[in-house]
């Protein structure tokens, strides 16, 4: 398969999305490593108003030399700002710690706010859309359920699903809905967290001389997702993206594949059966 760092794919909104991402995932100072995925050739840094760490990735952005055009940003609203008035507010918020007049992609990031709050908050980024502040609207940790109740209310179908997805939770019934219905799946968690200890992808790493780390974000490249590695550490943000001079085959991918325990296997909040 040929991939790339500058890898991309054409979302249902038009717009292309570099598959490989950095996460920043409660890395309050996550200057120093958005920095050093920049200068290496990553594109796209995803964050979150949870996070608190949106204005250190602005910085980042704004240092690294690479035009606000090549770079692709996202953000996501929690549930305790879920509802129409407040997400908008939340993206005006938004926009303004990052020091951008638009992002690149905003989610809903968790189904916890209940079936209403879930559709005001929707319509809200769609709104928000349609003027300008947003490129592309998706959604986060949603189940089959909420992404139907999206499809009951004649809404416009998320972009985007940002799920916890790894070789030991691959969330399959999500995955094929998403497929089927033109909802491109990011893959958070795609580092288990650094659990490198399991000995079929030691074998695998050791047969491709890679560490797991580039094993994990490979495979996840390979099936098609939009993996998002974390790390605070630069030297571990750049040894991440060192995975475009191999390919896994067949036979190994099928290996790892078999590795799924399916919500069992989930290793971090995962609220996608949410009420």
């Amino acid at each position: 398969m040929a991939l790339s760092l500058q890898s991309y794919v054409r979302l249902s909104s038009g717009y292309p999305m570099p598959l490989l991402g950095l996460g920043v995932y409660r890395n309050g100072d996550c200057f120093p490593a958005c920095l050093a995925a920049l200068k290496h050739g990553y594109r796209h840094i995803d964050s979150a108003r949870m996070y608190r760490n949106e204005a250190e990735v602005g910085r980042a952005v704004k240092e690294s030399g690479v035009p606000r055009s090549e770079v692709f940003v996202t953000s996501k609203v929690y549930n305790a700002e879920h509802g129409y008035e407040s997400t908008l507010s939340a993206v005006d918020s938004s926009l303004e710690r990052f020091g951008f007049d638009y992002l690149d992609l905003f989610l809903i990031h968790d189904p916890l706010s209940g079936k209403q709050k879930r559709l005001d908050t929707w319509r809200a980024l769609l709104e928000a859309k349609k003027v300008g502040k947003l490129r592309t609207v998706g959604v986060s940790n949603f189940g089959v359920k909420h992404l139907e109740e999206i499809r009951e209310a004649g809404l416009e179908t998320p972009s985007v699903n940002q799920i916890e997805l790894h070789p030991f939770c691959q969330q399959k019934e999500i995955v094929e809905y998403c497929n089927k219905h033109g909802i491109f799946v990011q893959a958070y968690c795609p580092l288990v967290r650094g659990r490198f200890d399991d000995p079929v992808l030691q074998d695998i790493a050791s047969k491709y001389k890679k560490d797991v780390a580039q094993v994990l974000v490979r495979w996840s490249l390979q099936r098609g997702f939009s993996p998002l590695p974390k790390s605070s550490q630069p030297a571990r943000v750049v040894s991440n993206a060192n995975l475009y001079d191999f390919e896994i085959s067949l036979e190994d991918i099928a290996k790892i594949d078999a590795l799924d325990q399916g919500k069992k296997g989930a290793i971090s909040w995962n609220p996608v059966d949410a009420d």
